[in-house]
């Protein structure tokens, strides 16, 4: 991308997408740090064709590109997710090495850099990396060992859409950052009942710096 800050142009922004009012809320109350670009938060609901269609909105509207629209730089799906492995607990949290759509893989930019700086935001948390698998529907049981024998560390309906629709509009870093509230030892009954005391959602509102911390490292030139 180039360094915009040495080249005088304004530093391009961050699209960091979610599904959930719950989720939008920790995101947009929590820390914001040393944010190198303006950063929007946009609730997509829940599901792979509420992604799609919202990413659409913001990402392919008649006016995108026009003088005052917000054209991100970079995309990050986050929000919650149901966890795969054994030993997950609620508020750990997964950064996608890719995301998976039936045979469809989507590469996501700059993993080691945004774990670093969520192992920085977030201490004594754990993070996992690997494949996060997309669902159009909660997974439990069965279903949930399966994708787990098939590679996926976590599951969640939007990420891989979001990633998906916003590379269909241009090339540009992609990342799927999400927290564990529904682990094979710890099921919910519903994903939707998540309240704020939990500690998945103290999680989420702490990212938000490391999302700025590896969009800016992004941003740097490279040597």
């Amino acid at each position: 991308m180039g360094d915009a800050r040495r080249s005088g142009r304004p530093p391009a922004p961050l699209l960091v997408a979610c599904a959930l009012t719950i989720e939008q809320l920790a995101l947009r109350s929590g820390r914001r740090g040393d944010a190198a670009a303006p950063v929007r938060v946009v609730r997509t609901g829940m599901g792979p064709k509420a992604a799609e269609t919202a990413l659409e909105r913001v990402l392919g509207g008649p006016q995108a590109g026009a003088g005052g629209t917000f054209v991100p730089g970079a995309v990050v799906a986050a929000g919650f997710c149901a966890g795969l492995l054994p030993g997950m607990h609620p508020g750990d949290v997964v950064v996608a090495e890719e995301t998976r759509e039936g045979d469809a893989v989507t590469p996501c930019a700059g993993v080691p850099l945004l774990v670093e700086a969520l192992t920085r935001a977030l201490p004594g948390r754990t993070v996992h990396t690997g494949p996060l698998t997309g669902s159009d529907h909660v997974v439990r049981g069965p279903e949930r060992a399966a994708l787990g024998a098939g590679g996926a560390i976590a599951v969640d309906m939007e990420s891989a859409a979001t990633l998906r629709t916003a590379l269909r509009h241009g090339p540009r870093p992609v990342a799927a950052v999400r927290v564990v509230v529904d682990a094979p030892e710890h099921e919910l009954v519903r994903i939707a009942t998540v309240r704020g005391g939990i500690s998945a959602f103290r999680v989420l509102r702490a990212v938000l710096p490391a999302f700025h911390e590896w969009h800016r490292s992004l941003l740097l030139p490279r040597r």
